[in-house]
């Protein structure tokens, strides 16, 4: 079964090799070495240090396993060649909540790039899936998970 392409920037592929280098250099050493002081702690059965240790090591270790898997199916969005009739991956897109009346501007890029708090969204986000493929313009409604539906007026896909 193939496995579904990640569509990342350059940038966004240079922030996941160092995280996965991070995490394989000194984030490892660094769960070795508490694992060690816990160790020296005595009876494992009632060693709360160990335990945590333990749990923080599976979480670096499934860490860097996804991180690598995400890395194998990675595809790089060549920004030159976004189209600026639509919105897509990589777009910088200006829209408008109808009801409130309050303008945003939000960046559309992959899952693992999304940040909302600096205005990055993820194209499998509401409002991402809502407008993605979508001209200026156009009126658009972003089903949230809750049931509710937000309306969104496309102002302009900026460059």
């Amino acid at each position: 079964m193939a496995s579904k392409p990640i569509v990342v920037t350059d940038d966004g592929l240079k922030k996941l090799v160092e995280e996965l280098e991070e995490l394989k250099t000194v984030k490892r050493k660094e769960v070795a070495e508490t694992i060690k002081v816990a160790l020296s702690f005595g009876d494992l059965s009632e060693n709360s240090e160990y335990d945590e240790a333990k749990n923080e090591q599976a979480m670096v270790e499934a860490r860097i396993a996804q991180l690598e898997a995400m890395l194998k199916n990675v595809k790089i969005l060549d920004e030159e060649e976004i189209p600026s009739d639509v919105v897509n991956i990589g777009s910088r897109v200006r829209v408008l909540d109808v009801e409130f009346n309050e303008e945003g501007i939000y960046k559309i890029v992959g899952s693992t790039e999304s940040n909302p708090a600096e205005g990055s969204i993820s194209d499998e986000s509401p409002l991402g899936r809502a407008i993605l493929h979508r001209g200026e313009g156009e009126v658009v409604m972003a089903e949230l998970e809750n049931g509710l539906s937000i309306q969104y007026k496309i102002l302009e896909i900026l460059k």
